[in-house]
């Protein structure tokens, strides 16, 4: 017998060869190749459980609302039964339900976010073999397009404004300020501020351990004034001698959370309309610090300070203009206008009086009452 196997058969009969070896998990190599049937396939809500304890907890975070989600919705189907069309269908549904705020995209986040947990999940399924990567429907389905950030470098005139307003209303003005200055300082993310522990502040060299995304962890210069305003908050209102978080409420020693950001800038946009009108949140601060370093000390400690490391956004190139804590510490000290003991004395560094001194000038230390 010649010719093609949809030669031979017509076209109903080859589709449902299709439908089949669909519906067993199995490719036509698979077949060839002699392979058994595929395992079990289990339901959404079977599998995401153990989806989520192997991811990491950032990971988790940011996809749980959407496995939740999805168990929703496809909750009792196995999870080899959405097809491409169907994943995609379901992006556009999350696009039009999400709610819409000052700041919002249209939905794109929420539909890149589910298409991303998705992905996740039918990578686990095809290491587990319960399916295999040809028929991985997430693979198949693109993201949204990501628009240009809104966001930008704040004026001298506006980051003094948010400092005043800070360090001087709310109910507890001194950790606000010093949140605040520790953003100023590190241009670290908002995670990287709420895992920073007292075993992770060396007061002696001014640096901190910075635990931020991608379980990245790095050695952060800061300033003296700030080492020790850390060290004293830390201990003014830690309640016994553990190893603790640093940011933590004046009334009961409970530590800051994120609803602590929020309710900051909700303050902050109250007394500058500006902030509310613009959505200015704390990632403008990494913004501001992170363009001013580039300006004056160029690319490579800016993306030294950044905390980058990946070659994804700069190519060979960051291989060769890499920079090291030492050149950061230098960027900080022109910041803040106060020596870092790992420059101090070094060639080319920067005393207090020929500093090009841009972070305002805020009181770490407040007066209760």
């Amino acid at each position: 017998m010649t010719g093609s196997a949809s030669e031979r058969l017509g076209n109903n009969e080859v589709e449902a060869v299709r439908l089949l070896l669909n519906r067993l998990g199995l490719t036509a190599d698979e077949i060839l190749n002699g392979a058994g049937p595929a395992k079990d396939v289990p339901t959404f809500d079977e599998y995401i459980p153990h989806v989520s304890l192997a991811v990491a907890a950032g990971t988790r975070r940011v996809y749980g609302i959407y496995w939740r989600r999805i168990g929703e919705v496809w909750g009792k189907r196995r999870i080899d039964e959405p097809s491409p069309m169907e994943i995609k269908q379901f992006a556009e549904a999350m696009k039009k339900s999400v709610i819409i705020r000052r700041n919002s995209r249209g939905g794109r986040t929420a539909a890149e976010h589910l298409i991303s947990a998705l992905r996740c999940l039918y990578a686990c399924a095809v290491n587990d073999g319960l399916i295999s990567a040809a028929t991985n429907p997430a693979a198949r389905v693109p993201k949204p397009r990501r628009l240009a950030s809104t966001r930008r470098a704040l004026s001298e005139a506006q980051l003094k404004s948010i400092n005043e307003v800070a360090s001087s209303t709310g109910n507890d003005p001194q950790l606000d300020a010093l949140l605040l200055r520790l953003h100023e300082e590190t241009a670290c993310r908002r995670g990287g501020a709420l895992a920073l522990k007292r075993s992770d502040v060396d007061v002696e060299q001014c640096l901190v351990r910075l635990h931020e995304k991608g379980e990245t962890v790095r050695w952060q210069p800061i300033s003296p004034s700030l080492a020790r305003t850390l060290v004293e908050h830390y201990e003014d209102r830690a309640t016994d001698g553990s190893d603790r978080q640093v940011l933590m409420r004046y009334q009961n020693g409970a530590p800051v959370t994120r609803r602590r950001y929020d309710y900051l800038w909700n303050r902050l946009g109250k007394h500058l309309p500006w902030v509310a009108t613009q959505q200015i949140s704390t990632h403008w601060l990494r913004h501001t610090t992170l363009t001013w370093v580039e300006r004056n000390f160029g690319y490579g400690i800016a993306r030294a300070y950044a905390g980058h490391n990946s070659r994804s956004a700069a190519g060979t190139t960051s291989t060769y203009v890499k920079a090291d804590v030492y050149e950061v510490a230098r960027a900080l000290s022109a910041l803040t206008g106060e020596d870092h003991p790992m420059v101090a004395g070094l060639p080319g560094s920067l005393s207090p009086s020929d500093s090009v001194h841009t972070l305002p000038a805020i009181p770490l230390r407040i007066a209760e009452g």
